[in-house]
């Protein structure tokens, strides 16, 4: 006994994490080394002694594999989230590159009215390819894409024009192999304008497509 607890104390990872039990232990094995009675009594004394040693090493080292698990875990959960923010960071490059801007809703990128002639929603492609791909990478990231138009014209045919577009886009990312369940297009119209109606060069600019795409990627379990 007295072998097996003196090992158990010189190891610093067993014994700090035992101490009460190693404590328990060692005042067993004095007991039992002192005592100078009756041949049972001291079997019995070392068998408690051999018992309390047992139950502070099992004891030190449950609570050592737990530390370690733990230790792991934390470092798992570390590594993860370096790599979610490298990932964000590279979304964040990558939609730079498409002009994007950073909001509170997530990126922005506007696709301008070159992309469809005047009155028209069919889809030219252009940067809206490049896009794709860019999605196609960060697969766990919604999208919400918002057509809008100038003030020419009426309310009724402005929003579906706006909304004809913005599904045309939708239409051509599903194309491209972007899941239909993460991407929701819907029409504005005309009730969103970025600048003045008043002059061509703004009502260009009205007209336009906005893709937002989530800051955060879709839960999974």
């Amino acid at each position: 006994a007295r072998a097996r607890l003196t090992q158990l104390q010189s190891d610093p990872q067993l014994a700090t994490r035992a101490a009460v039990e190693i404590s328990d232990a060692e005042a067993a094995v004095v007991a039992a080394e002192k005592s100078r009675k009756d041949k049972d009594l001291v079997n019995h004394l070392v068998l408690i002694a051999d018992r309390k040693v047992d139950i502070a090493g099992a004891r030190a080292r449950a609570r050592l594999y737990e530390d370690q698990r733990k230790g792991l875990s934390e470092q798992s959960a570390t590594a993860r989230l370096d790599s979610r923010t490298r990932e964000a960071d590279d979304l964040r490059r990558q939609l730079a590159e498409l002009n994007a801007k950073e909001t509170d809703r997530g990126m922005v990128v506007t696709l301008g009215d070159v992309l469809f002639d005047t009155g028209k929603s069919d889809l030219k492609g252009g940067a809206v390819g490049n896009l794709a791909g860019v999605l196609n990478k960060y697969q766990d990231r919604t999208v919400i894409i918002e057509g809008h138009t100038d003030s020419v014209g009426s309310d009724d045919y402005n929003y579906g024009l706006s909304n004809r577009r913005a599904n045309a886009v939708k239409s051509f990312l599903v194309s491209q192999g972007i899941s239909a369940g993460r991407i929701d297009a819907s029409g504005k119209g005309e009730g969103y304008p970025v600048a003045d109606n008043g002059s061509p060069a703004g009502r260009q600019q009205n007209r336009r497509v906005e893709v937002i795409i989530s800051n955060t990627g879709v839960s999974s379990p």
